[in-house]
């Protein structure tokens, strides 16, 4: 077998071994863009440089005819894979999904390249640090302090409503902060209800505020729905 399309298969097959280990964690947690999506990346990216770096095998010329930078079909690759990222990113009520996937995306397809152009050792470690950065790190991240939101309804019978500062005392006194508050009142006229989005630091306080107004006899009912980047 030639030498050189044996050289071809291997960067090609370095490429999709690194797109499938970071797909792999993608889908462990669960990620529409997995384990399959990331492989093709590597892969396309590999197969895209290969194209590039090769093209005076299949395109021969004389002279200076024609210039060959295949720094350039790089520059289309990365581009290319910000509509794919663009399509794994989606917005739910207030929380937008998809972000860090997107991200996976575009960095597999830069390994991709390295491996297409035979950098196998910074693909290996470039492989290894985003594995770091979507596992070891996320761990990190979860110690962080920082602020969860929630989207919170309340509601009451029109003839015994809590007054809007007491709602927001108590949420006070759970660790809350209310904020983007609005006002409904039912089709029959008989029940009133506020939303709004409330923060805090620790998550243990959205049982705490449940069941602090489960326990309310004034309450008709309520809705608390964590939202998570």
């Amino acid at each position: 077998m030639d030498f050189a399309l044996v050289d071809m298969m291997r960067h090609m097959v370095a490429a999709l071994a690194a797109g499938a280990v970071i797909g792999t964690e993608r889908s462990f947690h669960g990620r529409a863009a997995g384990f399959r999506t990331h492989a093709l990346v590597g892969l396309a990216s590999s197969i895209l440089m290969i194209v590039a770096t090769s093209q005076g095998s299949w395109f021969p010329s004389s002279g200076d005819a024609v210039r060959i930078d295949p720094t350039r079909m790089a520059q289309g690759i990365m581009t290319g894979i910000g509509f794919l990222g663009a399509g794994v990113i989606f917005k739910e009520g207030l929380t937008v999904r998809g972000l860090t996937t997107a991200a996976s995306i575009w960095t597999t397809a830069a390994i991709g390249v390295l491996m297409g152009i035979g950098l196998y050792l910074p693909g290996a470690v470039a492989t290894v640090l985003a594995l770091g950065i979507l596992s070891v790190f996320r761990q990190i991240e979860l110690r962080f302090p920082t602020h969860m939101y929630a989207r919170h309804a309340i509601r009451f019978d029109r003839g015994a409503v809590m007054p809007e500062p007491d709602v927001r005392k108590l949420l006070s006194e759970h660790g809350f902060k209310a904020a983007n508050v609005s006002y409904h009142l039912s089709d029959d006229g008989d029940v009133i209800e506020y939303r709004m989005a409330i923060r805090t630091v620790k998550s243990d306080n959205l049982r705490r505020l449940a069941e602090a107004l489960a326990a309310l006899p004034a309450v008709r009912g309520f809705t608390i729905e964590p939202s998570a980047d």
